[in-house]
């Protein structure tokens, strides 16, 4: 039928909005997923060229709404009129579950929901005053990525396909191999000896692909789970902690590099300062309402300058700062 989308969800929106006449309507109650990353780009452009978006509904607690259904995500319900001019404003409101009766509404600007300059179409969802005061915050920041020079990418080490090269524990001829279960205040801590997951890969030529040079490197959870209060979780690499000269990252994760080695020390610890900021956290579900961080999203933020994130980072030494001082710190920032 010509439709590209990755989700049968997404795939039955668009063929109902193509079956639709000019100006039907469409109300849609869908995982909230669609609105971020870079599967969903094709859906969001499909329904932003062929249809208005009026309103959108946020549920906000993923225990409340469809909990019998053990629902991993936050759900939205949002209307489409086919074939009409975006209006200047959109309608967001949000409650708790579909029994709150305290739902708050604010009619926002398109161009809040959409940014103008996003070549990737997120649609964010500032339910209140405060979250579109803190996204003009954090999209006022001068830099991307690219401007600091620094690039996000998936860890390579995809771990049933290496099932072969995995080892327990580090024995001679392997490198570490890092998880998520590795992450340990602020830093990382390996071996994690006694675990589920492997400690180690086998350092051969099949595997020297999936490797990257010793380096400080910044850290992020691919996936969080729904008890976990952060969806942005980072953590710094550091090779005086760990001895050796490569490593490889299970692709739950994601690593900030420099054309695929490790960032400046200060820099890095700038950079976990950042993100684990409670700004950025609530900035971050604004535009993502399920449980993954893709590296587009990371990507899609706005950053400091390089000499910001140098000097933030000497507040970080060897230990993580409490919550509070890294709010503050990061605050500043803003």
């Amino acid at each position: 039928m010509g439709v590209e989308t990755t989700n049968l969800y997404a795939a039955f929106v668009a063929v109902a909005l193509d079956q639709l006449k000019q100006g039907g309507q469409l109300i849609a109650i869908t995982p909230r997923s669609f609105c971020n990353g870079s599967y969903f780009e094709p859906f969001r452009r499909f329904i932003l060229e062929h249809s208005a978006l009026h309103k959108i509904h946020v549920y906000e607690s993923r225990k409340q709404a469809f909990k019998e259904d053990d629902v991993l995500q936050e759900n939205i319900i949002y209307q489409l009129v086919k074939s009409q001019p975006q209006p200047a404003t959109v309608r967001i409101s949000s409650s708790n579950s579909p029994q709150g009766l305290d739902a708050l509404t604010r009619d926002v600007s398109f161009a809040e929901v959409v940014l103008p300059n996003d070549p990737h179409k997120f649609i964010r969802l500032a339910v209140s005053d405060e979250d579109s005061d803190l996204a003009q915050r954090v999209q006022a920041l001068p830099c991307t990525l690219h401007d600091l020079g620094v690039t996000v990418s998936t860890g390579r080490v995809v771990d049933f396909r290496a099932q072969d090269y995995l080892r327990k524990n580090p024995e001679l001829g392997t490198v570490p191999l890092i998880y998520p279960n590795h992450f340990n205040g602020g830093f990382v801590s390996w071996p994690k000896l006694g675990a589920k997951k492997p400690n180690a890969l086998v350092s051969i030529d099949e595997t020297a692909a999936l490797m990257v040079p010793r380096g400080t490197y910044v850290l992020t959870k691919r996936f969080t789970s729904k008890e976990e209060k952060r969806r942005l979780v980072a953590v710094i690499y550091d090779p005086e902690r760990i001895d050796a000269e490569l490593v490889g990252f299970e692709n739950h994760l994601n690593y900030f590099h420099i054309r695929g080695a490790g960032l400046p020390g200060d820099l890095a610890r700038g950079l976990a300062l950042f993100l684990n900021s409670t700004a950025v956290d609530l900035y971050f579900r604004q535009f993502s309402g399920h449980t993954q961080v893709n590296a587009t999203d990371l990507r899609n933020l706005h950053y400091p300058t390089t000499q910001q994130l140098v000097s933030t980072g000497r507040h970080f030494g060897d230990v993580l700062p409490t919550q509070e001082r890294i709010d503050q710190v990061v605050g500043e920032l803003l």
